[in-house]
């Protein structure tokens, strides 16, 4: 494709993926398999967090340009909570295979609509206070990968040494305001090393907030991922016609199941990052979204439930609306019940739930999950 064609781009080859088809294991017993995180109301705005992160990119493109990836099973739900996007425009994948493949199959299928698309693809379960600068950075990015083949992630500017998140280490800067080149990738860090990355003031947390156009992630499939490539570049006389979800079907499940970070970023060698501060949280954890939510004078936080708390501290109470929970001296802890299911847990040990949930599903079944 010719440059000076991605040169005059504008609002209609814009595309956004969101990806809405994870589990949330680490927000169980409220993120469940048969409804996840990304379709709850964690903040009793009336609206999900799939809810949230649509109504955030709307200004920026058309319900016609919005694709979501998921899962087969969550279906119905998309349709209730998302009526305005076509039917069309949501890619059930048969089988769960991390974000990779999702990035894939979604290239392939907005580059056989619209070989000049530039696109943005975002997780379902950001919190992000300042929509403004939200709407700012993502213009600016799309302007930025269509002027080239580049690859953009969104960097967050670190306020703890987190060891949940990802860091990206700048390079050197372009002539874009708030763009550079990205020296490294690092995953997940033990505590030690977060600190180190804090201390510099040269590292971002990776948001998993993507932008490029269509033939350049394509691009970088072929040349960093060949398996994943070679699984969807088998369907592309399929893509976007009756035939696309047969092929699917028989070809999702042999994708390697690797995040786009591995598969990708890491290992391209042209991969920027757009600094920004948009009052983010990553709400993948209890801990993020007791840190997200307002607290009253003993930092306890309460989430959709009545709560008699004597010598409580720094613990997350949530539960189904007619529920009333009682508790005494509990400290930093995580006190969650919904359905036949209650967490009762240290939140600093967060982390270890998702082995919690292996666990409860090897020895009472799945029904608990």
């Amino acid at each position: 494709m010719k440059q000076e064609e991605f040169m005059n781009h504008n609002k209609e080859h814009r595309y956004c993926v969101i990806m809405c088809g994870g589990v949330g294991t680490r927000f169980w017993p409220f993120s469940r398999t048969d409804k996840p995180k990304q379709f709850l109301d964690f903040f009793g705005t009336g609206r999900s967090l799939l809810q949230l992160t649509y109504d955030r990119i709307l200004p920026l493109t058309d319900p016609s340009r919005i694709l979501l990836v998921t899962n087969r099973a969550y279906y119905d739900i998309i349709r209730e909570q998302l009526p305005d996007v076509p039917p069309e425009n949501i890619l059930l994948e048969p089988v769960r295979r991390n974000t990779a493949p999702c990035v894939c199959w979604a290239a392939h299928h907005i580059y056989a609509i619209d070989p000049l698309a530039s696109i943005v693809t975002l997780p379902s379960d950001h919190l992000i206070l300042r929509e403004s600068e939200f709407h700012q950075v993502i213009a600016r990015g799309l302007e930025f990968v269509e002027g080239g083949d580049r690859l953009l992630t969104i960097g967050l500017k670190p306020n703890s040494p987190h060891t949940g998140y990802g860091y990206i280490q700048r390079g050197k800067p372009t002539d874009v305001e708030n763009i550079l080149k990205v020296k490294s990738f690092t995953e997940k860090p033990n505590v030690e090393m977060a600190k180190v990355f804090l201390s510099t003031g040269e590292f971002f947390w990776n948001s998993g907030m993507f932008m490029w156009r269509a033939d350049s992630i394509l691009k970088a499939f072929a040349k960093y991922d060949p398996e994943t490539a070679t699984v969807f570049d088998a369907g592309e006389k399929d893509y976007p016609t009756p035939e696309e979800m047969n092929f699917i079907d028989k070809a999702f499940p042999n994708a390697p199941s690797i995040s786009i970070d591995y598969a990708i970023m890491e290992k391209a060698d042209n991969v920027y990052v757009e600094t920004a501060d948009l009052g983010w949280s990553d709400l993948g954890t209890w801990n993020a979204l007791y840190e997200s939510s307002p607290k009253n004078s003993d930092r306890n936080v309460t989430q959709n439930c009545k709560v008699l708390a004597s010598d409580c501290e720094g613990t997350l109470f949530a539960a189904d609306a007619d529920k009333i929970i009682v508790a005494a001296g509990l400290k930093d802890y995580i006190v969650a019940d919904r359905g036949n299911a209650l967490l009762i847990y240290p939140l600093a040990d967060e982390q270890k739930i998702r082995q919690v949930v292996n666990d409860v599903t090897a020895r009472f079944g799945e029904e608990y999950v």
